[in-house]
């Protein structure tokens, strides 16, 4: 629809989308780099404490060792393990009138992201292309074709993404949100892509999966294996995962 394609966040959205012909010459601002750290060296201290005591402490070795890996084995991961990690990174957990409300937080409660998953080594599940069906908590069967190697090559022929045991890629349906918030909706679209990553990583962490999230892509790539149209709905982020090595 014309009104959104005016707007400046749909905008942003294009104007920052990769492409093969153009990523190599494409005009980087050029941004002086600062320090990781921001620092106030004449203020007085105030030391936090380490010996904290949690009433539910399994959440600090979670915290603790989640890295991003890039190498997994090639062993299955169970259907079950993967159910959890969709709970955890996007299912509901209550109801309150006409909303829904999930595990991950998101602006208005309108839930603009949308969850896919590439699979190509889950227990009972053939690999291809579904839908995470959120509401009804199951997979729409997309395609039973092995997408693996299509979705790594559209994440920059990342190879290591077709090891995988799958891979989650989020789309944002941007008129859910743009609809309320207009151009302060895009912050709010990216700001939730970060909320539902970060579940999906402690969740796999704490199966025995290793996790490596994923921002560059070729957008138009992308959208065209997950059979959605940009002007509606557009691929944001993904996320590789599978079983870690032993120590």
């Amino acid at each position: 629809m014309p009104e959104l394609e005016t707007c400046s966040g749909y905008k942003y959205l294009i104007e920052t989308a990769y492409d093969r012909e153009t990523i190599k010459d494409m005009e980087r601002p050029a941004i002086a780099q600062i320090d990781t750290f921001k620092r106030y060296p004449e203020t007085e201290k105030l030391e936090l404490p380490r010996s904290w005591q949690l009433k539910e402490a399994r959440i600090v070795p979670l915290l603790q060792n989640r890295r991003s890996k890039r190498k997994f084995t090639t062993t299955e991961i169970d259907f079950e393990e993967l159910a959890f990690m969709l709970w955890a990174s996007q299912g509901i957990t209550a109801k309150s009138g006409c909303y829904t409300f999930r595990t991950a937080p998101s602006g208005g409660a309108l839930y603009p992201v949308e969850t896919y998953l590439s699979i190509h080594r889950v227990k009972g599940v053939t690999p291809g292309l579904y839908h995470f069906n959120v509401e009804n908590f199951c997979l729409d069967i997309l395609t039973e074709n092995d997408t693996s190697d299509k979705v790594a090559a559209a994440c920059l022929d990342q190879k290591f993404m077709a090891q995988s045991a799958v891979t989650f890629i989020w789309s944002a349906v941007i008129r859910r949100c743009m609809s309320k918030y207009g151009n302060r909706g895009m912050r709010y679209i990216l700001l939730d892509a970060g909320h539902i990553c970060q579940n999906l990583l402690i969740a796999a962490e704490a199966t025995g999966n290793s996790t490596c999230p994923v921002a560059a892509f070729y957008d138009d790539e992308l959208n065209e294996i997950l059979g959605i149209n940009s002007n509606d709905e557009t691929a944001i982020y993904a996320a590789a995962v599978g079983q870690k090595f032993s120590n």
